[in-house]
């Protein structure tokens, strides 16, 4: 039983897609990454070549695209000693399961003399049943809103999480190009935002969700996540997910009110000689 590596996306969703789809909330990243590199090229995450890969032995998969970490799926500490003992020795770090990346990380550390540190953890939601906030907010919500603006929010939103994305304009292109951002406002004036991934298996993610630091503490956060989530449930998602930086109690309090169901903890380590 091996793992087979490939940088082309297509080998890999032939190889790994039916069980991830099988399992598409805990596999959300994998899939909507796979299928935004399927969609717009192999470097639409930056210049460096992916790579992607699966095991044959058990239900397990991991993909990069740099400069970001590779990401896990669930798998046995096995299969994540094994794949710590394949790939090259200049891996930044790694994500996904708090199991796995501890049983990858235990093995780099052996190999490579690397420290591993914990960048940050992260927890994984899935909408039960929606609860809007009492009392609602003012205002409603929209689709879109000037792009210069969500760009520059998209920006401040990635830089309070501690991500330097250097594609942010991709990002926010991408979601308008199908409706996936919709911003909150009162009196005309937009106050927060938030964002959709493509569907993927009946499953989408909440990201993104910013308001600036003028309009906090009215409500607006809860307002355009409910509002997003319910649009997403309209459109005919099945399963709703989003994740929670674990070091911000706010948040991880907010969706839980608003019917979101914690499901595994995740955590981003990062290598360093």
């Amino acid at each position: 039983m091996a793992w087979h590596i490939t940088g082309n996306v297509d080998e890999f969703l032939a190889a790994a897609g039916a069980f991830l789809r099988a399992r598409p909330v805990q596999n959300t990243l994998l899939l909507t990454i796979a299928d935004t590199v399927r969609i717009q090229g192999p470097h639409v995450y930056g210049p460096g070549d992916p790579f992607f890969g699966w095991h044959d032995g058990e239900e397990a998969a991991v993909l990069c695209t740099p400069p970001r970490p590779p990401v896990l799926s669930a798998m046995s500490p096995d299969a994540a000693t094994a794949l710590a003992g394949l790939l090259g020795d200049d891996l930044p770090g790694i994500s996904g399961p708090d199991a796995a990346v501890e049983a990858f990380a235990a093995q780099w550390r052996r190999r490579t003399g690397a420290t591993a540190k914990v960048r940050g953890r992260q927890r994984l939601y899935r909408l039960g049943e929606l609860v809007p906030p009492t009392p609602p907010a003012p205002g409603r919500p929209r689709v879109g809103a000037p792009r210069d603006l969500l760009v520059r929010w998209t920006e401040e939103f990635f830089r309070e999480v501690g991500e330097d994305d250097p594609e942010v304009e991709r990002f926010v292109d991408e979601r308008l190009s199908y409706g996936g951002i919709l911003v909150w406002e009162t009196g005309g004036v937009p106050v927060s935002m938030a964002s959709l991934t493509r569907p993927e298996s009946g499953m989408v993610r909440v990201q993104a969700v910013y308001t600036p630091q003028e309009h906090r503490a009215r409500g607006y956060a809860g307002a355009v996540t409910t509002a997003i989530s319910r649009a997403a449930r309209e459109a005919g998602a099945t399963e709703v997910v989003l994740f929670t930086d674990l070091a911000n109690p706010t948040s991880n309090a907010l969706y839980q009110r608003l019917g979101y169901v914690p499901l595994e903890d995740r955590s981003v380590v990062e290598f360093a000689s």
